[in-house]
């Protein structure tokens, strides 16, 4: 194997891999909390919903669809002064948690309200008769019944965030993105090329997987 990858650091590629962990699990943490009730709200003061309201929720809707319209590595460059505000720094692990967050985000806040919308609404409207309140009709009915939806919208917003982490190598953020644009492509080093590829697709599946897993055991309940 030495002979076929003669110019791997094993021990680069293994930092590179928890930097990349590292990355993911913050910010996929921070997505979750922040994504889960935008992603909620939006569906809320949608149309004919609980909290109906036009002009909240073509405000919620304006925001995240300008996040999300934003290409991920020209919102790590935009993001820089806000970044080293925020955490101190735009190098590293911590520097790239701020933008990743904000890029993934708004794209999970809408799979949540997609997952919402699938809800069958007199489950919805058999709760509100019993006299529920805004908060338990959300707690109680809405949630418990998307969850396996939800879940699948973490998952593929897990995927997606192992690709924002490979781009925001171009920034010195670190990781294997970083280590593949710094030894695969600027040193046409093909091996480090392979080697990273693999471990980010080998990553994306086992998430998945998990994702799936955990979709199929909450479909079942």
């Amino acid at each position: 194997m030495s002979g076929w990858f003669v110019n791997i650091d094993w021990r680069d590629l293994g930092q590179a891999t928890l930097d990349t962990l590292a990355m993911l699990g913050g910010s996929l943490l921070l997505t979750l909390l922040l994504g889960l009730p935008l992603g909620v709200l939006l569906f809320l003061t949608g149309r004919r919903q609980l909290l109906a309201n036009r002009a909240a929720n073509a405000l919620l809707a304006a925001i995240v669809n300008l996040l999300r319209s934003v290409p991920f590595v020209i919102l790590l460059i935009v993001m820089i002064p806000l970044t080293v505000l925020l955490v101190g720094t735009s190098l590293g692990v911590a520097g790239a948690i701020p933008p990743l967050v904000v890029g993934a985000a708004p794209f999970f806040a809408r799979l949540v309200e997609t997952a919402l919308r699938e809800v069958d609404r007199n489950t919805v409207e058999a709760v509100q008769a019993m006299g529920a309140t805004t908060r338990q009709i959300v707690f109680r009915a809405l949630l418990p019944e998307a969850t396996p939806g939800i879940i699948a919208a973490a998952t593929v917003t897990a995927a997606a965030l192992v690709s924002f982490t490979a781009m925001a190598g171009v920034v010195g953020a670190g990781g294997l993105g970083d280590l593949a644009i710094r030894f695969g492509y600027q040193r046409f080093q093909t091996d480090v090329m392979v080697v990273t590829v693999a471990a980010l697709l080998l990553l994306v599946q086992l998430l998945q997987t998990a994702g799936d897993r955990l979709v199929l055991h909450f479909t079942r309940r």
